[in-house]
C-alpha cells in the first residue's frame, strides 16, 4: 500500500489533525511521505508497545505523573515526568502521519495531557509560594520538584532537598508550548492561564537567582549552597522566547489567554547566560547539563562560537567510554560516597576525582544533537558508543542504565590511570528498575533515527533554528523573530546588522520646539502626536501589574519591576489607545543622577546602541527622546543639540537611525497589543506626559535662555558641632548661609533627633529635601550627594548591574576596612538599602553611601560593554576604587577636588580613567609608586597569577604566610583546583587584608618572582612555609644597603623602585632563603643550582 494523502482522510481525522500543517511545511511533508504504510504501522506499533510497557505502565493513575525509577511507588519526579510526557507526545506526533491509527494517537495525546496537567495541578496547590518567590527569590519559596505520586502532596521539604531548580519550570514551559502548537488542549481555564503567566514571572529572574541546578545539589562541593547556573538561566531564556505571545487555548483561544514576556528580563537572561558560558557556575567550570541547554530541548544559544566552545569543553573534559560525567569531582553514585550524609565535608570532593560516574544518557543527547544538525556521522558515532552499554528486557527492548560506576576494587587503579578500569552499571536502569528519564530520551532518539519522526515534528516552534530563520508568526503580539533585519555572518553573532532604530523627538513645550527649530532640529509636542499618548514608564508598570492577577489562587500579577530600554521601545495598544513610553533615562528620579545633563547625553547614546544591539522582536524599535525646558538651562545643552543633529544625519556612532514624525513611524514599529486589560474593570490612574503651556513662544535661540551659573562657596567644617547641645546646633544653623554648612548641621540633627524633629515648624527631613532641590538646581554636587545620603535614597534598578558584575566572574565589595561587605551572589532590590546604609559606612563618611552606589552602577554598565577594563581584577572593592580616583586627582593631576564634589559624568570618566591605567601610565609618565598605588587599590594582578600561587603551594608543604594569615597547602589543594574561582577568591581574601596598596602590589610582584624561580627549577621545593613579609623585608635591607642608608621600619623607599629593579632584589632575597636551607631539591643528593633568569 502506497503513501496516504491527507486529502483522502475522513472528516473526523481531518478535525483531529487540523493542526498538523503546523507540524511540518509542504516541503517537509514531501520528505516525510510514508513509503511503506504497512511497515510504518508495524514499526509504530512496536514503539507503542515499548511506551505502554516502559512508560505508561509507570504513570500515576490519579495525576499522570512519573517516578524517577520504575520501582519507586511513592515519589513523583517532575523532571522525569516532563521528559516522559515529551516521549509519549513524540510517538503521538509520529502516529499522526498515518490515516488509521486505531485510536492510539488519541490515547497517547491524552496520556501526555494528563501528565502535563498533573504537574500543573501540583504546582497550583503551591501558588502562595509562587507569589512569595516573585517578591524575593528565596529557596524556601521554590516550587517543588518532587510530589507524592498518587496524591500530589508535598513529600520532602525545602530544608531537606534543593527544590529550587529553575530549569524544571522552564523545561515545562517549553514543552507546554510545543504540545499546544501540536493541537493538544492542556490548559482549560483562565485560572490556569493566570498561573502559567505567573510561572513566567517565576523564571524571568533566573539571571539573578542562585539555584540547585539540574543535579539538585547546587555547588559542586555539595554543601547546601545554591549557585547561579548557566544551564538554568539558558533554559529560562529559551522558555521566555518560546512562550512569548503564545495563546494557551491554542488556535481557538481569545486575546485574554495570551502569555506576555518582559523582553528586558529575557535580554538580561540572554546576556548573563552568554557571559557565563562556557562555564556552568562559579564552582563548575564545565557541566554536562549544558548539553540540554545549548541543544535539544532548549537550543538556548545560536552564537556559533559560544556553542562550539561550550560543546567542545564538555566533550574534552567529561566524555568517557561509558557516557558523560556530570561534572568534575562529582561524587554521586561512586562507591566512596557516604550515602548516609546529605552534604559533603570540606575537602571530600577530592576523593571523587577521576572516579566520577559516567551517564549513557548524554550519548542520547549527542544523538539528538546530531539529528538536529543533520550529522549522520555524529549519530552513528554515538549510536556505536551507546549500543554496547544498553541492557535488554524480556521483550528484547533496550534498557538505558542510569550510570556506570567504578567498583571498589578498581578505585585506586582508576585514580592513577583514568579510563583504564572497567565500570559496572547502576541498579537504576535495569529491566526491573527502569531509569525513566533515560528511557524517554531513548524513545525520542529512536523515533528520529528510524525516520518515524521528523525534527520539525519534535520541535514545532523551531527552537533549533536562529530566530531570524523561524517561520514568521502572525497575529497581534510581539515575537522573537527578526528575519527582515538580520544578516547571517560569522562576525555578527546573530545581531541585527542593518537594524534601523526609529527615534521620535518630543519637546515639552511649543517655545522649546520653536527654539529647537532654530537649530534645524524638528520635534513634536505632546499635542502634535495625539491621539498617540506619551507615557512615563512607571505608568506602563501599573498596566502590567494587572497581568496575571487572581484573588482565587492568591497571585498579584507582575511584580513592581521597572520597564527597561527594550520594553519602552515598543508601541502599545491599550484599551483603544496608542501609547509610546519614554525610556527610564528621562524619568525625573529621586536620585540625583538625572540632574546631570552630560550623563544624560551619554546615557541616550548608550540606550540607542543597547536597543540596536539586543533588539530581537519583529518590527523596528521606536525610542522616544524627551527634551525638557530645564535641559535648556544646562551648560551642556549644546552637546545635546550636537547629538540630536547627529541623529538627524541617520547615524549615531555607526548605528542606523531614522528620525521622523511619530505618525509616520508607527507602521514599521513593533506593536504590542495589551488585550488582557479589555476584560478588566479597573481604574489605572494614568498620567500621560503633559505639554507645558506658555503665553508666548518666548525663546528664539540659546542666547535668550538664562543658563545655570556655576555655583561655589567657601567650605567650612562643622564636625565639632556634633558634640554640642541640640539647641546650640539649631542656633548655629539659623545663622549659617552656606549650603554645605547647613547640610552638615542638619545631618547632625537628623542622626541625633530623627527626621521628624521640628526646626522653626519644619521637620529636619523637609529642610534636607529643600536643600536637595536648591543644590540640584545649582548643580552643587557635594551638597546634592550629602543630602541624598541623609535621606537614604537609592539608585533605581541597581540590582541587575550588581548581578552583571558577579556573573562576569568578579566579586563586589562595598564599605571600608574591616566593615567591608562582600557580595558574591545577586541581591534583591529590597536588600540594597541595608547594604549601603550601614552604620560603619555612614560613620566613615555619609556621602560614601551614595557615591559607592554610583560607582557600582558605572562598573556594572562598563563591565558589560568594556570588559577589558577589568582584566586582572577579581574583586571590585568599591571603596578602594574611589581611593584610586581620589589619589589620581590629588597626586597625579595635582588637583584639590574631592571625588564627591564632581559631577556624575566626571565621576564616571574618572572610573574609566583609573581602570584603564595600562593605556596611559607611560604617556602621562606615572612613577612606579603611582602605578602601584592605583593598581593596588584596584586589586589588579598579572595574567595566570592564581595559577602561579597554586604552583607555589604545590611546592610548599608549610603553606604561604602573609601577615598573620596562612594559606595552607592542605586542605586547599584537595578541596580546590588551580582553575577554580573559589581558589582565586581565597587568595584574593588573603591579599585584601593588606591596607597599603603599594605593599599589596609588591606582594603580587614577589609571588610572580617565586613562581618563575620554581618553574625554571622544577626540582626545587620549599621545606617549610614561605613568609612573604620576611622576603620583602630582606629585599628592603639589600636595597637600603646598596643605597648606603640605614634600614628603618618604613618601607616607602621600596615603593619607588622600578618593576625590573624590584624584581632583582626580590629574587636575591628568595635565593638567600634557598641557600639557608629552606628550600631543597627533589634529588636525594647533590648540589642544587638555582636559575632565576
Amino acid at each position: 500500500m502506497t503513501g496516504v494523502s491527507r486529502a483522502g482522510q475522513s472528516p473526523e481525522h481531518s478535525r483531529d489533525r487540523h493542526h498538523s500543517a503546523s507540524a511540518c511545511d509542504s516541503e517537509t511533508c514531501v520528505n516525510l511521505r510514508v513509503i511503506n504504510y504497512d511497515d510504518t504501522v508495524r514499526r509504530l506499533d512496536h514503539y507503542y508497545g515499548i511506551v505502554k510497557r516502559q512508560l505508561l505502565q509507570n504513570q500515576s493513575i490519579t495525576l499522570g505523573l512519573f517516578p524517577a525509577c520504575s520501582m519507586e511507588k511513592q515519589e513523583a519526579d517532575i523532571r522525569t515526568s516532563i521528559y516522559c510526557a515529551a516521549s509519549i507526545w513524540s510517538l503521538y506526533q509520529s502516529y499522526r502521519r498515518i490515516d488509521d491509527d486505531r485510536g492510539k494517537a488519541y490515547e497517547l495525546g491524552q496520556s501526555c495531557v494528563k501528565c502535563m496537567r498533573g504537574i500543573l495541578m501540583c504546582w497550583m496547590r503551591q501558588s502562595e509560594k509562587v507569589e512569595k518567590f516573585k517578591q524575593g527569590q528565596q529557596p524556601k519559596y521554590a516550587l517543588h520538584a518532587k510530589f507524592h505520586l498518587l496524591t500530589g502532596e508535598e513529600v520532602i521539604s525545602t530544608k531537606e532537598y534543593g527544590h529550587l531548580q529553575i530549569d524544571i519550570i522552564s523545561l515545562y514551559l517549553i514543552f507546554l508550548v510545543q504540545m499546544i502548537n501540536s493541537g493538544l488542549q492542556i490548559i482549560y481555564t483562565m485560572d490556569e492561564v493566570t498561573f502559567v503567566q505567573n510561572l513566567v514571572y517565576y523564571v524571568e529572574r533566573a539571571y539573578r537567582t542562585p539555584d540547585f541546578g539540574m543535579w539538585e545539589r547546587g555547588s559542586k562541593y555539595n554543601n547546601g549552597t545554591p549557585e547561579l547556573h548557566a544551564s538554568s538561566i539558558g533554559m529560562a531564556k529559551a522558555a521566555l522566547e518560546a512562550i512569548n505571545g503564545c495563546n494557551l487555548f491554542g488556535e481557538k483561544g481569545a486575546s485574554w489567554s495570551v502569555i506576555f514576556v518582559d523582553i528586558d528580563a529575557h535580554n538580561r537572561n540572554r546576556s548573563i547566560f552568554e557571559t557565563l558560558l562556557p562555564k556552568e557556575s562559579s564552582s563548575k567550570s564545565v557541566d554536562s547539563s549544558l548539553l540540554c541547554t545549548i541543544s535539544f530541548p532548549a537550543f538556548a544559544t545560536h552564537d556559533q562560537m559560544l556553542y562550539t566552545t561550550t560543546r567542545n569543553r564538555i566533550l574534552s573534559t567529561l566524555q568517557g567510554s561509558y557516557g558523560f560525567k556530570r561534572f568534575q569531582r562529582d561524587g554521586y553514585g561512586t562507591v566512596v560516597e557516604d550515602k548516609g550524609r546529605r552534604f559533603y565535608q570540606a575537602s571530600e570532593t577530592k576523593e571523587f576525582e577521576n572516579i566520577e560516574c559516567e551517564w549513557p544518557l548524554f550519548y542520547l543527547f549527542m544523538i539528538l544533537e546530531g539529528m538536529f544538525k543533520d550529522s549522520q556521522e555524529q549519530v552513528e558515532q554515538y549510536k556505536a558508543k551507546l549500543n554496547p552499554l544498553l541492557k535488554k528486557d524480556r521483550w528484547g527492548d533496550a534498557v538505558v542504565p542510569k550510570y556506570y560506576f567504578i567498583h571498589r576494587n578498581h578505585v585506586s587503579a582508576e585514580r592513577q590511570e583514568p579510563g583504564s578500569q572497567p565500570r559496572q552499571p547502576s541498579s537504576e536502569g535495569t529491566p526491573k528498575n527502569l531509569f525513566l528519564w533515560g528511557q524517554s530520551v531513548w524513545i525520542i532518539a529512536s523515533l528520529l533515527m528510524d525516520k518515524l519522526l521528523h525534527i520539525n515534528e519534535l520541535d514545532l516552534i523551531r527552537r533549533y533554528l536562529p530566530s531570524y530563520n523561524r517561520p514568521r508568526k502572525g497575529g497581534r503580539y510581539s515575537a522573537f523573530q527578526r528575519s527582515r533585519y538580520f544578516e547571517k555572518s560569522k562576525t555578527s553573532k546573530g545581531t541585527a546588522s542593518d537594524l534601523v532604530v526609529q527615534v521620535v523627538l518630543i519637546a515639552e513645550s511649543m517655545r522649546l520646539q520653536a527654539m529647537m527649530a532654530t537649530y534645524g532640529i524638528q520635534t513634536q509636542t505632546p499635542h502634535e502626536v495625539e491621539p498617540v499618548q506619551i507615557w512615563p514608564p512607571r505608568d506602563l508598570v501599573k498596566v502590567y501589574q494587572n497581568l496575571g492577577v487572581s484573588e482565587k489562587i492568591g497571585v498579584q500579577g507582575r511584580p513592581l519591576r521597572p520597564i527597561g530600554a527594550l520594553g519602552t521601545s515598543k508601541i502599545y495598544r491599550i484599551c483603544g489607545q496608542t501609547v509610546l513610553c519614554y525610556p527610564l533615562v528621562f524619568e525625573v528620579k529621586d536620585f540625583y543622577l538625572s540632574h546631570d545633563m552630560a550623563l544624560l547625553i551619554d546615557d541616550i547614546k548608550t540606550e540607542l546602541h543597547f536597543v540596536g544591539k539586543y533588539w530581537r522582536l519583529s518590527g523596528r524599535p521606536t525610542v522616544c527622546i524627551l527634551i525638557r525646558e530645564e535641559h535648556m538651562r544646562d551648560v551642556h545643552f549644546r552637546e545635546l543639540l550636537d547629538l540630536l543633529a547627529m541623529l538627524k544625519t541617520g547615524y549615531c556612532d555607526g548605528l542606523k537611525i531614522r528620525t521622523g514624525r511619530l505618525q509616520n513611524l508607527i507602521a514599521s514599529s513593533c506593536i504590542e497589543h495589551l488585550d488582557f486589560l479589555s476584560t478588566l474593570d479597573i481604574d489605572l490612574d494614568i498620567n500621560p506626559f503633559e505639554q507645558l503651556q506658555h503665553a508666548s513662544i518666548g525663546y528664539q535661540s540659546l542666547t535668550d535662555v538664562p543658563t545655570a551659573i556655576k555655583y561655589s562657596e567657601d567650605s567650612i567644617s562643622f564636625k565639632d558641632m556634633a558634640l554640642r547641645p541640640t539647641e546650640e546646633v539649631i542656633n548655629v544653623l539659623r545663622s549659617v548661609t552656606t549650603l554645605h554648612g547647613q547640610t552638615q548641621l542638619l545631618g547632625i540633627l537628623l542622626r541625633r533627633e530623627g527626621e521628624t524633629y521640628p526646626i522653626d515648624g519644619v521637620s529636619v527631613s523637609d529642610r534636607v529635601r529643600s536643600l536637595l532641590r536648591q543644590s540640584s538646581s545649582l548643580r552643587y554636587w557635594a551638597v546634592v550627594r550629602e543630602c541624598t545620603a541623609l535621606l537614604s535614597k537609592e539608585v533605581e534598578s541597581i540590582s541587575p548591574y550588581i548581578t552583571t558584575v558577579l556573573v562576569s566572574g568578579k566579586q563586589l565589595t562595598i564599605g571600608y576596612g574591616e566593615d567591608e561587605i562582600i557580595l558574591d551572589k545577586p541581591v534583591q532590590p529590597g536588600e540594597i538599602h541595608d547594604l549601603f546604609y550601614t552604620p560603619a559606612l555612614q560613620a566613615h563618611n555619609v556621602v560614601q553611601a551614595v557615591l559607592q552606589q554610583e560607582v557600582v552602577l558605572y562598573c556594572g554598565k562598563l563591565i558589560a560593554t568594556h570588559p577589558q577594563l577589568f582584566l586582572g581584577i577579581l574583586n571590585i572593592r568599591v571603596g578602594w576604587v574611589i581611593k584610586a580616583m581620589q589619589y589620581y586627582l590629588r597626586e597625579v593631576r595635582g588637583k584639590k577636588d574631592v571625588v564627591e564634589a564632581l559631577a556624575p559624568n566626571e565621576v564616571r570618566r574618572l572610573v574609566v580613567k583609573v581602570l584603564s591605567i595600562d593605556d596611559w601610565a607611560l604617556k602621562e609618565k606615572l612613577t612606579p609608586q603611582q602605578i602601584r598605588v592605583i593598581d593596588g587599590c584596584l586589586g589588579r594582578t598579572p595574567k595566570k597569577f592564581y595559577e602561579k600561587v597554586w604552583h607555589i603551594l604545590v611546592k610548599t608543604p608549610g603553606g604561604v604566610r602573609l601577615g598573620d594569615q596562612i594559606l595552607p597547602q592542605q586542605p586547599t589543594l584537595s578541596e580546590m583546583s588551580h582553575s577554580d574561582l573559589n581558589f582565586a577568591l581565597t587568595v584574593q581574601s588573603l591579599l585584601n587584608r593588606i591596607q597599603h596598596p603599594e605593599y599589596r602590589q609588591i606582594v603580587v610582584e614577589l609571588i610572580s618572582v617565586i613562581a618563575t624561580i620554581l618553574e625554571r627549577n622544577p626540582e626545587l621545593k620549599f621545606t617549610h612555609g614561605v613568609d612573604l613579609d620576611q622576603i620583602i623585608r630582606d629585599s628592603f635591607k639589600m636595597f637600603m644597603k646598596d643605597l648606603g642608608k640605614e634600614v628603618t621600619e618604613d618601607l616607602s623607599h621600596l615603593y619607588t623602585v622600578s618593576e625590573v629593579g624590584l624584581k632583582s632584589y626580590l629574587a636575591r632575597a628568595v635565593v638567600n632563603i634557598m641557600l639557608k636551607g629552606d628550600i631543597k631539591s627533589n634529588a636525594e643528593e647533590g648540589q642544587t643550582f638555582c636559575q632565576v633568569s
